[in-house]
């Protein structure tokens, strides 16, 4: 097993997350939605431990 560096900070709506190479992906979070730069994908929390996900639309 080997540890893995992860760090979060915190700017309002707006979560940087590093690794030990830098930036990894950024999140905006408003209340129960949010957007994730790396996924690109909305997330909604609903009641309990549930979530919707809408990833990105597929490019033909």
């Amino acid at each position: 097993m080997s540890l893995v560096f992860r760090k979060v900070m915190r700017i309002g709506p707006l979560r940087l997350n590093f690794t030990r190479n830098g930036l990894s992906s950024w999140t905006f979070k408003i209340g129960r939605w949010s957007w994730n730069s790396k996924t690109r994908a909305h997330r909604v929390d609903l009641p309990g431990p549930l979530s919707w996900k809408q990833d990105k639309a597929p490019k033909d």
